[in-house]
């Protein structure tokens, strides 16, 4: 209807109707004018509720979708028991809090029950008085009701005489009842009338922001979130648009509390064609749109749907608890075919690491807590007496030395120890795992299928000695030292990615942290320095400088999925980012294992080595160093009698072929360098018509004679 028409009578509806260009939402209208007064973004996630949705977490169940008729906790006997002992442990922690303030809360008690008593015989007389009648009677006085007032007043004196006569009985009650009591009741009894009484009148008298009893465990305050908070966050991170079609953000479940009550959680359905991923990458701005600390927003992958993930918003920053000490200070003899345990992700949940046919990367900056990390893994694999351990610290801190009491080979720090030169010591053990890795390969094939069903190593192989095939552990601190170490340091690089790449399939595992994971030195060493950080399977990051180091450590590709360990702070002692250890990349912290720990789990390792029969190497007290350093002798004893000589190319052939075990890599550049390093001089050594570069066997004597003299 127009103002050219005021008649409706007239109103033509067919012409008007064909006038009309658009017809006009009346719904998305009240909304463009609710944002003109202030963007809301709660909206109503269905027409009507409906039953349904994904749930935050799904219940546990078996493979025919039925849940478990007993609970996981009260399921099995070391289920009971933990559930029993955790149950214990906080009814004893309460127990003591309060007996120890319990003097207090008598006293307080007490105070509050004298003021009680005055406030119940106020009560009382008050309740006696009629007093909530006065505004009635007052009111009919007012309006000059004269009647009204007279019926009131008989009324109250009417309730006045029969209250006065029940506060009169107990009176009565209080006076006789009370001596008689007194006099014939159990002291037990009037112990317990005399703690109701109390009790009850301190109720009465203490004032309801004063609290007797203090409670035992407290929950903190936090910021509570709702779905339009969650809405707002997710609209500003440019993850959905309120007001267009297919843009909006969806709810698979209902805002709720995890069941650790640490923080709030719901599932959320991002618009078609939005990803986990996008999520991921935008974990900042939905943080700063829920107005809390990017560490307290944690996004976990559904496995139902790409668009779809679960959000928790821990109430307090999650990461600046420790996760405490380290369950293996029960000492208890371990399984290296189990997962190690490592710490608590983000939400307190267990994360452990399986370190067989694994090779692991752990970088950060110093004093972050990598080697602590790297070494609970090592001392796990310490307390299976059947794995044969290997330690190189190229920093040759203190946090190492401990392991001589367990480990096959070892070496700490670069400078010459009474055990030899720590270089020419890790060069050796390397050497010595590749002939072994090589060895393996080849007898497994031979073993019959029975014994080795797919050519692999098996548990019952491992710890069978005849077999002399067990589980090996290298571990590998600051190993960036072992690629700046000059010409050895080739063959250590070339040895090293041989065995990251070869090695973890055979049943020797890799457990390597720096400090540089950018690389050092240049040319080729640069290179294999770079393919063998490349070639870890796991990745475990601490804080790093920038999210290009942390990228180098979790793997290329993990800032751009938001992954990114320079976020983390500088007060985070020991928590990084694990990478691909499992289908989750969770933020750890790990367990806690200082020197005095470890000292005490090394020792009970050693024991357990002893008890099995499996102490070896340097541990045992052989002497490796001094045998594998002869290279004089190793030398000398490849010349042929009747020989005066050998050329370094056929030395080195002799060597790699009689003592592969030491020199299967050896070049004749690499055992010159050895020699002449004694005073061994490098001469002309005719062979078949052809003069090269070699050594006089004359030469080779005196050098022993000359060391052997000193």
């Amino acid at each position: 209807m127009t103002a050219s028409n005021p008649n409706p009578e007239n109103f033509d509806r067919t012409a008007a109707e064909a006038d009309v260009a658009d017809v006009v939402d009346l719904d998305a209208a009240r909304t463009r004018r609710a944002a003109d007064a202030g963007t809301h973004f709660e909206v109503d996630l269905d027409e009507t509720p409906q039953r349904g949705g994904m749930p935050v977490e799904l219940p546990p169940v078996d493979a025919s979708g039925k849940r478990p008729i007993v609970p996981a906790n009260w399921s099995t006997w070391p289920n009971i028991r933990h559930s029993l002992a955790q149950a214990a442990a906080l009814t004893g922690y309460r127990a003591g809090f309060h007996a120890v303030r319990a003097p207090w809360y008598a006293t307080l008690a007490t105070f509050w029950a004298s003021v009680g008593a005055f406030r119940l015989i106020g009560r009382q007389l008050k309740w006696w008085w009629v007093s909530e009648q006065y505004g009635l009677r007052q009111a009919a006085a007012d309006a000059n009701d004269p009647a009204m007032w007279l019926k009131l007043h008989r009324e109250v004196k009417a309730t006045r005489m029969w209250r006065g006569i029940v506060l009169a009985a107990e009176a009565v009650a209080v006076c006789v009842g009370g001596p008689v009591l007194y006099a014939v009741a159990p002291v037990w009894a009037l112990v317990l009338t005399a703690c109701l009484l109390v009790a009850f009148l301190a109720h009465i008298g203490r004032p309801e922001d004063r609290r007797i009893i203090t409670p035992a465990t407290v929950s903190g305050r936090f910021r509570r979130v709702n779905p339009d908070i969650i809405l707002r966050a997710y609209y500003a991170a440019g993850l959905g648009h309120p007001d267009k079609a297919h843009q909006q953000i969806g709810f698979g479940s209902t805002m709720a509390r995890d069941a650790s009550g640490t923080g709030s959680q719901v599932s959320i359905d991002l618009p078609y064609g939005k990803t986990f991923d996008d999520a991921v990458k935008a974990r900042g701005a939905i943080a700063s749109g829920l107005d809390v600390a990017v560490s307290q927003v944690f996004i976990t992958r559904d496995p139902s749907s790409h668009r779809r993930h679960t959000l928790w918003v821990a109430d307090r920053d999650p990461l600046a608890q420790g996760a405490g000490r380290t369950p293996l200070l029960r000492c208890k003899p371990t399984d290296i075919w189990q997962p190690a345990p490592f710490g608590l992700d983000e939400r307190g949940n267990k994360v452990s690491v399986d370190l067989m046919w694994n090779s692991i990367l752990i970088g950060a900056q110093p004093r972050q807590g990598k080697t602590f990390a790297a070494r609970s893994l090592a001392l796990y694999a310490a307390l299976d007496p059947y794995v044969k351990l290997t330690v190189l610290d190229g920093g040759g801190k203190p946090d190492w030395r401990k392991f001589s009491l367990v480990a096959d080979r070892y070496a700490f720090g670069l400078a010459m120890t009474r055990d030899g030169d720590p270089a020419e010591i890790a060069l050796e053990a390397l050497r010595e795992i590749k002939a072994d890795v090589q060895d393996r390969y080849e007898r497994l094939s031979k073993l019959p299928v029975d014994i080795c069903p797919e050519g692999k190593l098996t548990r019952e192989i491992a710890r069978d000695p005849k077999y002399r095939m067990p589980v090996r552990l290298v571990v590998l601190d600051e190993f960036q030292e072992y690629f700046d170490l000059g010409d050895i340091s080739k063959e250590i690089a070339s040895l090293l990615v041989y065995l990251v790449k070869v090695a973890p399939a055979a049943g020797v595992g890799f457990v390597d942290a720096t400090q540089r994971p950018s690389g050092v030195g240049g040319g080729q060493v640069a290179t294999q320095f770079i393919s063998f950080r490349d070639n870890h399977q796991v990745r475990f990051s601490l804080r790093t400088g920038s999210w290009n180091v942390s990228d180098l450590v979790l793997g290329a590709g993990a800032n751009s999925e938001g992954y990114d360990s320079s976020t983390l702070l500088p007060s985070y002692k020991g928590v990084g980012i694990l990478r691909g250890a499992s289908d989750a990349t969770p933020t750890v912290r790990t367990y806690l294992a200082d020197a005095d720990d470890a000292e005490k789990i090394l020792i009970a390792a050693r024991k357990l080595r002893e008890a099995a029969g499996t102490l070896s190497g340097m541990a045992a007290g052989e002497d490796v160093a001094r045998e594998i350093r002869d290279v004089l002798a190793d030398v000398r004893s490849v010349i042929e009698r009747g020989e005066t000589g050998a050329q370094w190319e056929e030395i080195a052939a002799r060597l790699a072929d009689r003592l592969p075990e030491a020199y299967a890599d050896v070049t004749a550049e690499s055992v010159s360098a050895q020699v002449r390093s004694f005073g061994v001089r490098s001469v002309d050594v005719k062979r078949s018509g052809k003069a090269l570069k070699g050594a006089k066997a004359d030469d080779i004597d005196a050098a022993i004679a000359r060391r052997k003299a000193a």
